[in-house]
């Protein structure tokens, strides 16, 4: 992936995090509570089997899709990865 497309979709990433603070359910692996840009970074690679720097760039209108889609359902797990 190119530098600009990497940069846009980390801001996305980080601001789909934003979102996702404080309304992640709680788990028992995270008893200070689940870190949501990390729930998004991880939601990404298990979606597109690599994380969004080592993706090409052809994928990146389904990335930004699929943070919308993570956005709408509030990162739960019933979001099929």
């Amino acid at each position: 992936m190119n530098d600009a497309n990497k940069k846009y979709l980390w801001k996305l990433i980080q601001s789909t995090g934003d979102y996702l603070i404080n309304k992640l359910p709680d788990h028992t692996n995270h008893p200070s509570g689940s870190n949501p840009y990390a729930h998004v970074a991880l939601k990404v690679k298990n979606k597109f089997g690599s994380t969004y720097k080592d993706l090409p760039d052809q994928k990146y209108g389904e990335i930004i899709k699929y943070l919308n889609l993570i956005k709408k359902n509030k990162g739960l797990d019933s979001l099929k990865t």
